[in-house]
């Protein structure tokens, strides 16, 4: 074994102990600590980030570190103008679809845990997932993203490889899913390229926890349980081609503030060793399901820092989309999304074969408990009463807009010429063929006024255009 001592900090490393530095974290936490009733150093920081050029994971520590209401109250001043800045008010809505969840490893805080004896075991057949994914269409789901457990006798590559295969081919009535993120576990390079070839979104992958000694400890057993083959998965799947991933961490596993820094330090190696940092970042919170108690984890955090960590998130990473889902109540996903949330789950099921057949909380199959219970148009409906426009746009995975070029886009801010369109020519989609008679109705008349936002004549113009094609029953524009 190495001397952890004679381990040092590189951001460009391909090595998860030296990307992610266990003595570079404590020192971190050290200075955030001491600097926390900084006013100048806090300010400067706040001016920074005002620049939307991010913020390194230290200077972020000691943001979140701040404890002066007033400060605080900038932080979050300052999320809501960069969120809107870069996305405006855009929030992509997708849907999870579990294939199967047998798992061989022994992850404590999941239940499909392989000694799990509770929980119902199901697989989906082609036919099954068929039946899945019509549903999602006849709710109005364009992006899901597919959630499998890690087993390799009954979950290999080849059947997830098949399932997307599958998914990409089912049209049903005007339905039609355009963009397939995966949510699978650690795997090869070569597997990668595999998923890369199958048109794959985004690769997402949850670290969980970055500190080693209590990663493996909450993963005793199974494949997960190695820690640096879990970590460096990212760097596999650049190396494999695909150049849009997506990462995060389970609050409450660990210390809040050692996984926040780790996350934003996951996030610097990747830039600093590919050129683009991450797509997504998700924050999911630690919550019960089946045999699973949130009383097991003592640090669980707070709906109050759980907003600081999305708006110092937002603030120190301003390109990268934000992801919450179903786990948060109504409640507090209103509250995150002004504060940086950009993507958001509607009508979600957490157990396999949920949506063909509405799960009920008895078969104990699920992965986690939903907290957000609403259908998709009620979500949607939601949004627009809140002045956000809900997309289903998928545009730049299927025009070749990822990575590097996508982030390049962003950061000039030449994307609003395409998102702006986008959303609202997918929204008009989803009222024409899905939305209820309210939704409709608010839809159509945000539509009219956000039509005007869009700052390229000619590209507003064709918008227009499409947009009245859509009414006529045409499908599938964008830029």
């Amino acid at each position: 074994m190495r001397d952890e001592c004679a381990v040092k900090y590189n951001m460009n490393s391909k090595r998860a102990e030296e990307f992610i530095h266990h003595q570079e974290i404590l020192d971190t936490l050290e200075y955030a600590q001491a600097n926390r009733n900084n006013r100048r150093l806090i300010e400067s920081l706040i001016e920074k980030a005002g620049l939307c050029g991010g913020l390194s994971h230290r200077e972020a520590a000691v943001l979140l570190e701040c404890d002066e209401p007033d400060l605080t109250e900038r932080v979050f001043r300052l999320a809501k103008e960069i969120k809107q800045k870069f996305y405006g008010n855009r929030i992509v809505m997708f849907a999870p679809l579990y294939l199967s969840n047998y798992c061989v490893n022994g992850c404590v805080y999941c239940p499909y845990h392989a000694k799990n004896r509770t929980i119902l075991r199901k697989k989906l057949s082609q036919e099954e997932i068929r039946q899945e994914v019509i549903a999602l269409q006849d709710m109005g789901h364009k992006r899901l993203a597919l959630e499998a457990g890690e087993d390799p006798l009954r979950n290999p590559i080849d059947y997830i490889l098949e399932s997307i295969r599958t998914i990409y081919g089912i049209r049903h009535k005007n339905g039609a899913i355009r963009r397939v993120n995966v949510n699978i576990a650690a795997t090869t390079v070569e597997n990668y390229r595999r998923l890369k070839e199958a048109g794959i979104g985004t690769y997402i992958l949850f670290q969980e926890t970055y500190h080693k000694e209590n990663y493996e400890a909450l993963h005793p057993t199974g494949p997960k349980s190695n820690y640096a083959y879990h970590t460096e998965a990212m760097d596999r799947a650049m190396e494999g081609g695909i150049d849009d991933v997506g990462m995060g961490v389970l609050f409450g596993l660990n210390t809040y503030r050692y996984d926040f820094v780790g996350l934003l330090m996951h996030a610097e190696h990747l830039e600093a060793a590919f050129g683009v940092g991450p797509h997504t970042v998700s924050v999911p919170r630690i919550c019960p399901a089946d045999d699973i108690s949130t009383e097991d984890f003592p640090n669980a955090i707070s709906d109050e820092m759980f907003c600081r960590i999305v708006a110092v998130t937002r603030i120190a990473v301003p390109y990268t989309g934000m992801i919450i889902s179903t786990r948060e109540t109504e409640a507090v996903r209103r509250k995150v999304l002004e504060l940086g949330i950009s993507q958001i789950s509607g009508g979600s099921r957490t157990s396999v074969g949920g949506y063909a057949i509405p799960e009920k909380e008895e078969q104990g199959a699920s992965q986690f408990d939903v907290s957000d219970r609403r259908t998709l148009d009620e979500v949607v409906n939601w949004l627009l009463e809140l002045g956000h426009i809900p997309s289903f746009c998928t545009a730049c995975y299927r025009e070749g807009r990822t990575g590097d070029r996508f982030m390049s886009l962003l950061k000039n801010g030449q994307i609003a010429n395409c998102c702006q369109p986008n959303a609202l020519m997918t929204l008009k989609e989803y009222l024409e063929d899905y939305a209820s008679p309210d939704t409709r109705e608010k839809g159509i008349r945000l539509i009219q006024e956000e039509i005007n936002r869009i700052p390229n004549p000619k590209i507003k113009g064709m918008a227009l255009n499409n947009l009245q094609e859509i009414e006529k029953g045409k499908r599938d524009f964008r830029f």
